[in-house]
């Protein structure tokens, strides 16, 4: 199998970073549909349109884009030696950081999905622009932790 991977390893990154960018996309356009959603009427045609376009969102693009991402992404780091390489790399334990850290965004923007869907306003307009920064500045850190590989200590 390890053949196979490193035999392929140029087209399996690329289909990684073509799922980063799909799931990058989402977690940036959701909290922006959040914000919108947070000041609908609940009942609202609006509050109607922003529930079917979030679960679209999440269920059709946020999530099968998470799951490619880390299915690759093990790939990946199983072509570049694997546990080995995961516990000799320092700048790979920020990234992965960064990735959990993103996942974990993720599923606070479910629950708040599930919230909207119920009628709640799990959080304020105002928050939901802050929180929109997040997962890009998550993003911004992980994508130099790959392109320069720094070496630490």
């Amino acid at each position: 199998m390890t053949d196979w991977i490193t035999g392929h390893y140029e087209l399996l990154r690329a289909l990684h970073l073509i799922a980063v960018i799909a799931w990058m996309a989402g977690l940036m356009y959701l909290p922006r549909l959040y914000v919108y959603h947070s000041t609908a009427t609940v009942g609202s045609e609006l509050d109607a349109t922003l529930k079917v376009m979030e679960r679209r969102l999440y269920k059709g693009i946020m999530v099968p884009s998470m799951i490619v991402v880390w299915g690759l992404g093990l790939l990946l780091l199983e072509a570049r030696g694997g546990l080995d390489f995961v516990t000799s790399q320092g700048w790979l334990h920020v990234k992965l950081a960064m990735v959990v850290l993103i996942t974990v965004v993720q599923g606070f923007y479910g629950r708040w999905r599930r919230q909207f869907e119920v009628g709640e306003r799990p959080l304020s307009h105002v928050a939901f622009r802050f929180i929109n920064e997040l997962p890009f500045v998550l993003m911004i850190v992980a994508v130099l932790m790959v392109v320069f590989e720094p070496q630490f200590g």
